[in-house]
């Protein structure tokens, strides 16, 4: 009687040993799941990403500060318009001029003083006229004042030689002299002569 149950105390005590260790092991089998658990939720909860080195920056210095020189301030100009000036009655026109004079009327014409030829003679025959063997018959317009002079001389027809026609009208202007011609009253008045010269060489 005594050994049984000396028996079986030692069988539940390797009873209560094994109850134990098992307890033991399902206690740390459940410490060791949860802990994995809560580490495995731990871990997804983490975000990853990569970290990136930033770019090296590039330092820009700013041009310097020119200062600008001030521009003088712009005057306004106006333009001085003068005061118009009063201006002067236009003149009034001019009278018209008298009417000429009635041309007086030769009541005796210019007549020659002596013989004309005798200026126009083989001393007064132009030299190069000579040489040529140049002669001719001049025609000489003459204008006589009141004195009986040659005041001016035109030809009227040409001998065909410049030099004998220039001698005509130099001779007559130097040397022939007239009457001069008269108005109605007896007054000399201006008149006009027709000269006509024949030049000719001498013969010898």
């Amino acid at each position: 009687m005594a050994y049984t149950d000396q028996k079986m105390s030692g069988g539940k005590v390797v009873a209560i040993v094994i109850v134990v260790l098992i307890h033991a092991a399902l206690g740390y089998a459940f410490v060791t799941g949860l802990a994995y658990q809560y580490v495995k939720k731990a871990t997804e909860k983490l975000n990853t990403f990569d970290v990136q080195e930033p770019p090296p920056t590039t330092v820009v210095t700013p041009p310097p500060i020119v200062p600008l020189p001030s521009q003088a301030p712009t005057m306004a100009t106006t333009n001085v318009i003068p005061l118009s000036q009063p201006t002067a009655p236009p003149a009034p026109p001019a009278p018209p001029a008298p009417p000429a004079p009635p041309a007086p009327v030769v009541s005796k014409a210019a007549g020659l003083k002596g013989n004309p030829g005798q200026f126009f003679g083989p001393d007064a025959y132009p030299p190069s006229a000579q040489r040529e063997g140049a002669e001719g018959r001049v025609s000489a317009k003459l204008s006589i004042g009141t004195d009986g002079r040659v005041t001016d001389c035109s030809i009227l027809s040409s001998s065909g030689n410049r030099a004998l026609d220039d001698a005509t009208c130099r001779i007559s202007k130097a040397r022939v002299r007239f009457s001069p011609a008269l108005d109605q009253g007896g007054n000399p008045i201006a008149s006009t002569y027709t000269l006509n010269i024949r030049w000719q060489l001498p013969q010898e």
